[in-house]
């Protein structure tokens, strides 16, 4: 089969679409022929090796997985012998951050970390959730849910957290900050933002409104700042960024709690956890996912480029097969 691989860090230019050997699944397992698969930080982290942690624990001079991509969408090939949720033919999506593999035309994936895709999905759309998704649903849930009237800011509102966060608590009444760069404006008005900051003109965390819950895709400001920019009994979630601001939250954030009556978290992805509340607010109509949407294996190293420009709107999408 064909896959994009790499076999050092460095940039998209290390992509090369290559004939590998087509995986088999053991027993817990299915073969995923894979319809579309999107792009998360994880990969262009991993691509990069630009962390030390991640190369602690994927390889320190060369990478141990060569093949990226964790969010996948597409259709049962074959199960495993122990295999009980899922048919061939079953049209399948989920997170496979650990394993990765997803820039291939099928990759095997544990049947945990699939959920069957909603009629009236489509596999682009499918591949668009699971990570951001899950990360939008889990840090709404753990800054204490959404009530009418609060202020939100979502920091890093034009990606595929975002996006997601925003779809999901606009139903809730409140009032809605996006932080982003000036390209993604425009964009983010259009999803019902109702103010829009760009982060290169105006630093949401010095002076200005204060807010019930923040929700941090980016976590680029120190916590003490951020816990500035919350309202008395206010919550800060961060779902993603730096390996130090993260260490950082966890370390002063009881003390700021402590100090302030003010919590701030950290999102400990569980992933797949909400697939299937997600397809639910898909069928309700309350969430369609924002695309931007690159063709055929040969298009991943330009999708990854344009990702690694930070001005993709909600979330880069390959497609591999049509819908059919």
């Amino acid at each position: 089969m064909k896959a994009v691989v790499y076999g050092d860090y460095g940039s998209p230019e290390q992509l090369v679409l290559r004939d590998v050997e087509q995986p088999l699944p053991k027993d817990g397992e299915v073969l995923v022929k894979v319809h579309a698969v999107a792009i998360n930080d994880w990969d262009w982290g991993l691509l990069l090796g630009d962390s030390f942690v991640n190369r602690l624990l994927f390889g320190l001079l060369k990478p141990k997985r060569t093949i990226l991509g964790s969010d996948v969408a597409g259709r049962v090939e074959a199960v495993g012998r122990k295999v009980v949720r899922f048919r061939v033919g079953d049209a399948v999506f989920g997170d496979l951050s650990g394993r990765w593999g997803g820039f291939a035309e099928s990759v095997c994936a544990p049947e945990t970390s699939l959920a069957l895709i909603p009629a009236g999905m489509t596999f682009a759309e499918a591949a668009s959730i699971p990570q951001a998704g899950m990360l939008a649903v889990q840090g709404l849930r753990i800054g204490g849910g959404v009530k009418p009237g609060q202020r939100l800011l979502i920091n890093g509102a034009g990606g595929g957290v975002g996006t997601f966060a925003l779809q999901l608590a606009k139903p809730h009444g409140v009032e809605l900050t996006g932080v982003d760069s000036s390209e993604k404006l425009d964009f983010m008005r259009g999803l019902g933002f109702d103010h829009v900051i760009d982060y290169r003109l105006e630093d949401f965390a010095r002076g200005g409104p204060r807010y019930d819950l923040i929700l941090d895709a980016k976590s680029t400001r120190s916590p003490f700042a951020c816990a500035r920019a919350l309202n008395p009994g206010g919550t800060y979630v961060t779902v993603g960024g730096s390996m130090s601001r993260l260490l950082q939250i966890l370390c002063f954030g009881p003390l700021i709690s402590w100090m302030q009556g003010k919590r701030l978290r950290v999102v400990a992805l569980k992933p797949n956890a909400d697939l299937d509340h997600m397809s639910a607010r898909f069928e309700a109509g309350e969430i369609r996912p924002k695309i931007q949407a690159f063709e055929g294996l040969e298009g991943i190293r330009e999708a990854m480029r344009h990702y690694g420009t930070g001005q993709h709107q909600g979330k880069v999408v390959i497609t591999l097969m049509s819908e059919a």
